[in-house]
């Protein structure tokens, strides 16, 4: 497992915000303290981004006057946000050589649609990552699998539609932002009720590989949100920390090439949710 981290995405923070510097500081100490070794990313390309994102809303966050109430127009933020979305693009061609690969970055992304910023996210990292796999390697598929307790709206409003992709999310519903609640064209929607436990939600999981492997994908992008955890002050579903080691086994048991881009999760245990998640990815022979 190849992980893409870089300090810089621990300097920028709003004062009281959930999506802060400490959620994923305590969980790469945690790693380096396991033996994990983090590779720095670079930054994506503007090419990249307008794969996915209107120009205006591009220049938007660059010029920093974009508004909305849960994403802060912080100083610097589009170079923030330009290297996660370019970790994410560094873990796709890990995958896409036949590795598996985590970007492990802030801020997460899969909330930004083609024109706004929202919930916390600028750009759409995994949307970006995935765009640019269809482009360098015209006539391969792609699928992408959300288990952020929040629906993946961003995502799903670029896709919708297009050839060469398969979007999947299981998430809570109702809860922001409010979408995903049926399944159209080659969105794959599985909203769960608040309380969710363990076997409901490891049986719509399955359920939902079986979906992507009937799609027949060469590679797998993977929305990780850690915000199912039943500690989590955001979101109301059960899982515990042991949940995840079994939820990466599963999706590495579809034995297709990984990239995973993290997404949300604001309970003091994120480094051990993230933690059990890889161990289940790597307890699956390729």
């Amino acid at each position: 497992m190849k992980i893409f981290y870089s300090e810089k995405c621990l300097a920028y923070h709003a004062p009281g915000h959930p999506e802060s510097p400490e959620r994923l500081r305590s969980t790469v100490e945690d790693l380096r303290a396991k033996g994990y070794r983090l590779e720095p990313p670079v930054p994506c390309t503007e090419e990249d981004l307008l794969w996915v994102h209107d120009p205006k809303m591009v220049r938007s966050v660059r010029d920093e006057t974009f508004y909305d109430p849960d994403t802060p127009a912080l100083p610097g933020i589009f170079e923030h946000a330009a290297l996660a979305a370019g970790s994410a693009v560094c873990a796709m061609r890990v995958a896409a050589g036949g590795g598996n690969a985590f970007s492990l970055m802030r801020p997460p992304g899969h909330h930004a649609t083609r024109h706004r910023v929202m919930g916390f996210c600028y750009f759409n990292n995994i949307a970006v990552a995935s765009a640019r796999f269809l482009a360098d390697h015209p006539g391969k598929k792609i699928a992408i699998i959300d288990i952020d307790c929040h629906h993946g709206n961003g995502t799903e409003d670029i896709f919708l539609g297009r050839e060469g992709i398969l979007y999947v999310s299981l998430h809570q519903s109702p809860l922001y932002p409010g979408t995903g609640m049926d399944s159209p064209m080659n969105c794959l929607n599985f909203p769960l009720p608040p309380f969710t436990e363990e076997i409901r939600y490891l049986e719509t999981l399955s359920f939902a590989c079986d979906k992507i492997l009937e799609f027949h994908p060469e590679l797998i992008g993977v929305s990780a949100g850690f915000d199912t955890y039943e500690h989590d002050p955001l979101a109301q579903l059960k899982l515990k920390i042991s949940t995840y080691e079994k939820i990466g086994a599963v999706i590495a048991g579809m034995k297709i090439p990984l990239f995973i881009v993290l997404e949300g999760g604001y309970a003091e245990n994120l480094s051990s949710c993230v933690y059990q998640f890889i161990k289940g990815i790597q307890s699956c022979p390729k």
